[in-house]
């Protein structure tokens, strides 16, 4: 888990931080803890649909370095995050085809924020990142990304194959990344709207995922290596969809 969030400790802090809508990554509560407005949180973080953990008192303790918690530590972003509805109104209100980012389970925060930086350059919308077994935005993330988490809206998903599905009745088309893809990633047309989907480091993206890919593509490798890091297969699909979408204006 990344800790390099922004830690709110105390049952007041978090309260009010729900309160006010702040974009929290996860609610830490110590195991056992139900008492007065422990409750109250937890029903809120249910209805916002945040990740809930129930962690020992020493890992609350080490987070909260000294702050009184109270039994209760948030995780906070380092900026709101967004709808998907809104991510697709801003491409429509620019005439453009929507061209969004799925990351599958991937973990490390560098190939986020590396990823959340090309996004940027090549024109993304809009980067869905899943609530559960996926980094979060942290500030190793908004390092990472140099500035560029300022400038690309991020959405929290919940269950992914589900999302991919909605997306599809919205006229998008999924496009998976993967080793056994079908053709290469310069033959797909990837002018009209689209989904790319970026799997794990390690593991690529899962069934359900890959099932819910209208295609699913593959970058070439002549060497010894089988596979390259994530950010860079990534950059590589968002420089594609870049340049296919350049020529046709033209």
């Amino acid at each position: 888990m990344s800790d390099d969030a922004e830690i709110i400790a105390g049952r007041n802090s978090v309260l009010e931080a729900l309160k006010a809508g702040r974009s929290l990554n996860k609610v830490l509560v110590a195991k056992g803890e139900r008492q007065g407005s422990i409750r109250d949180i937890i029903a809120q973080a249910r209805e916002l649909g945040l990740v809930i953990q129930e962690v020992e008192i020493a890992k609350l303790d080490q987070l909260s370095a000294g702050v009184r918690h109270q039994g209760v530590v948030a995780l906070a972003a380092p900026v709101a995050y967004v709808e998907i509805d809104e991510i697709l109104t801003a491409a429509y209100g620019k005439n453009e085809p929507p061209f969004l980012v799925l990351l599958d389970e991937l973990a490390d925060p560098h190939n986020v924020g590396a990823i959340l930086r090309t996004a940027d350059a090549t024109g993304v919308h809009g980067v869905l990142i899943p609530k559960r077994r996926s980094c979060p935005l942290t500030q190793t993330v908004a390092k990472t990304s140099a500035g560029a988490v300022e400038h690309v809206p991020v959405a929290r998903i919940g269950n992914v194959s589900q999302t991919l599905k909605a997306l599809k009745k919205q006229g998008l088309w999924v496009v998976g990344a993967d080793m056994d893809g079908t053709k290469d990633y310069y033959e797909a047309d990837l002018t009209g709207p689209v989904v790319i989907v970026v799997g794990s480091e390690g593991e690529g993206m899962g069934r359900l995922t890959k099932e819910a890919c209208d295609f699913v593509v593959r970058i070439p490798m002549r060497g010894k290596m089988t596979s390259l890091n994530a950010s860079v297969a990534c950059s590589l699909l968002l420089y594609e969809v870049l340049r296919q979408r350049e020529l046709k204006a033209k």
